[in-house]
């Protein structure tokens, strides 16, 4: 009778050590990501005030350089489809300017989740101003708002 036993197998604090492992790896794979969708968000906010601001422009060229009071008035003519924002479903802040039912210019933006995104630098930070008849207020442009005007 042999004493010795050959068994093959994992021990317990192996397999503890395993789990460890893949569970911190796990954490880091997901935390990149999260990153990675923000960005993508941002980078999509940025792309759909850029489709508006060639609706916009289409519109004001139909109409006598003047703007619509809301997004609304865009679809189906000039975008297909109004875009919202990813996260929520919300229209973006959109404010016609100008003086009684003359809406001469307009101010866009979109609130980003990555207040470091380099887009942030680039847009025009502008303050509210006077809106036209039939439009939502206007709104200050100030980080981590992307903001925008014709």
């Amino acid at each position: 009778m042999n004493l010795t036993s050959t068994k093959r197998g994992f021990t317990l604090i192996e397999l503890l050590v395993v789990i460890a492992i893949i569970g911190i790896l796990s954490s880091v794979v997901l935390a990149s990501l999260n990153t990675a969708r923000l960005k993508s968000r941002d980078a999509r906010r940025v792309s759909d005030i850029k489709q508006l601001q060639i609706a916009l422009a289409l519109y004001s060229d139909s109409n006598s350089s003047a703007y619509p009071t809301t997004l609304a008035g865009l679809a189906p003519t000039y975008i297909g489809v109004v875009p919202t924002d990813p996260v929520g479903n919300a229209a973006y802040r959109y404010a016609a300017l100008g003086t009684g039912a003359s809406c001469t210019s307009y101010h866009l933006g979109a609130t980003f989740e990555e207040t470091t995104n380099q887009a942030l630098s680039k847009d025009i930070d502008a303050a509210a101003g006077a809106i036209c008849t039939g439009s939502s207020a206007d709104f200050a442009g100030t980080d981590p708002i992307f903001d925008v005007k014709p």
